[in-house]
């Protein structure tokens, strides 16, 4: 193998090994649905939704700490002034009680950061109604197939 064949192969393989290793992993909500499942213990999400032991998760982006008409929060959960984005949910699910001491859940946390991305994006399906957002749409870049 020539002196090219070799540079490109070890080009190729540290690319591959940055991407193995790069914090930032492609989202997947279907999975994130499987994850969720040890959330629904506690929490409901969609348009049936109610409070549980947890509060409804419909619409969590976007929205303040401690807001969720009817459900009974920790004052440190109303206190925390944290109004949910992807950072703070990111912060918080890892280590709940790290992220709002004093809050009620008990949940010791995610620590795996591909489940971390696909519950966020699992999440990000549901406005505040409980609808999913973009049902029948095509996501950007892919085309729908050509019927005959």
């Amino acid at each position: 193998m020539n002196s090219y064949g070799r540079t490109r192969r070890l080009v190729l393989a540290l690319g591959a090994a940055i991407l193995a290793i790069a914090p930032g992993y492609a989202q997947d909500a279907a999975s994130g649905e499987k994850i969720f499942v040890q959330c629904k213990a506690c929490h409901q999400i969609g348009e049936n939704a109610k409070n549980a032991v947890g509060p409804v998760l419909n619409g969590l982006f976007g929205r303040k700490a401690g807001m969720i008409e009817g459900y009974s929060y920790s004052s440190a959960n109303k206190n925390s002034g944290i109004t949910w984005d992807e950072a703070a949910f990111r912060e918080y699910i890892k280590d709940p009680k790290a992220k709002i001491p004093g809050t009620k859940m008990t949940f010791p946390g995610l620590k795996d950061p591909k489940q971390i991305d696909d519950i966020v994006a699992y999440l990000k399906e549901f406005d505040s109604t409980g609808k999913r957002k973009g049902a029948g749409t095509v996501p950007a870049g892919r085309k729908f197939a050509k019927v005959q």
